[in-house]
């Protein structure tokens, strides 16, 4: 029968079967089958804008961690008797029909009889134009080098209050800036607490199994039975208050990570426990390998990208974990600040409906929290290869 027939169903190559011939692959597909598990991950990231996007954000959020002193146009604790509770001064550039270029003016106060509070007033005589890269106040750069250079600055004798000042008349924008580095810090160092704790006793538990196995799940679940917020409140309490922030700020960043590490020792115990069984793992064993070794080089790399993954979803836990605490006067206190210190200032209704300026810490909060989740999908998603 003639092997190209239309009546035999279906095509059939006349030409011999040659077993070293190859399919040709063009560039593109080339590229694909030698990329590593970590381009094809980044690749599949690329594609959720959202998560790429909320990646974008954070980076600019985490740039400011290193230069807050650089960023911010004050100290963050720099007092002004004379600017109480001063509202956000509007940014111009047109003073009297004619270009300026940016600048704020002026502030008068005068103190409301009747509501007992300072009101303050723009002064559209005085023009102050807002300086870049300039001299301003003197900081220490890291704590180690006295330096003076800002990025933004008050005009000499003026004032710039972007985001209005508190009750002792310190800047809000500043304490922004300076916030972040204790707020965004904390989820980082946290988590890699938890992940360390997590690998250790979820490897061991789904390695070896057995007894070993049945304690780290009793622990584990003991620890997940205990309410989590009243927990972290009885663990901060207990810190002696002659600590320093440095070391309070260190005593809070432990305590979240060693909360929050089952949930992750679980993950890990779990993929181990599947893991173990295939033919790879075996034949390391066979050949003599350790179980430490096995489980570092041949097991954890088959799903550290899920690790990544799910760390990167716990640490806006930790960032509120952090606020909540420092917020119910139970964490970071002055004159260390975080975004939750600055939103202490803000536990009375009427101080937030006169000042409701002093709320500012919660857009951030919310800025970041979210970022951190949409990337954490994003993550999760080129991490799944079925995806």
């Amino acid at each position: 029968m003639d092997m190209a027939d239309p009546g035999a169903g279906h095509y059939v190559n006349p030409e011999p079967f040659n077993p070293a011939s190859m399919e040709t692959l063009t560039p593109a597909q080339e590229r694909y089958y030698q990329a590593s598990q970590w381009q094809i991950m980044w690749w599949k990231f690329r594609r959720h804008k959202i998560a790429l996007w909320s990646g974008v954000i954070l980076v600019l959020f985490y740039l400011n961690v290193p230069f807050a002193e650089i960023i911010a146009p004050y100290t963050a604790n720099q007092r002004s008797n004379d600017h109480l509770f001063a509202p956000p001064q509007k940014v111009h550039f047109f003073h009297e029909g004619e270009f300026v270029g940016p600048f704020v003016y002026g502030m008068t106060s005068e103190i409301d009889i009747e509501t007992v509070k300072w009101v303050f007033t723009e002064d559209r005589t005085q023009v102050y134009p807002i300086r870049f890269f300039c001299r301003g106040s003197d900081y220490d750069f890291w704590g180690l080098i006295p330096w003076d250079f800002h990025v933004i600055c008050p005009a000499e004798g003026g004032t710039l209050y972007l985001l209005g000042t508190d009750r002792l008349g310190r800047d809000v924008y500043s304490g922004l800036i300076y916030g972040a580095r204790l707020s965004l810090t904390v989820g980082i160092i946290g988590v890699t607490i938890s992940i360390v704790l997590g690998m250790f006793f979820g490897g061991i538990a789904g390695y070896f199994g057995g007894l070993l196995d049945s304690v780290v799940q009793r622990m584990i679940e003991i620890l997940r039975s205990l309410p989590e917020l009243p927990l972290w409140m009885a663990l901060s309490a207990a810190l002696p208050v002659t600590w320093s922030p440095v070391w309070i700020y260190l005593g809070i960043t432990v305590i979240l990570g060693l909360l929050d590490w089952p949930g992750l020792a679980r993950a890990v115990r779990s993929k181990l426990l599947a893991l173990r069984e295939e033919e790879y793992a075996r034949a390391a064993v066979l050949m003599g390998a350790k179980p430490g070794r096995v489980i570092r080089k041949h097991l954890l790399p088959g799903f550290t990208s899920h690790i990544i993954a799910s760390a990167t979803l716990s640490i806006p836990a930790m960032i509120l974990g952090e606020t909540a605490l420092s917020f119910l006067n139970l964490g970071l206190r002055r004159p260390a600040v975080s975004w939750g210190v600055m939103l202490n200032e803000a536990q009375d209704i009427s101080v937030i409906v006169v000042y409701p300026w002093l709320m500012a810490p919660v857009v951030p909060i919310i800025i970041v929290v979210l970022a951190f989740n949409f990337m954490g999908d994003g993550m999760r998603d080129a991490a799944d290869p079925y995806k």
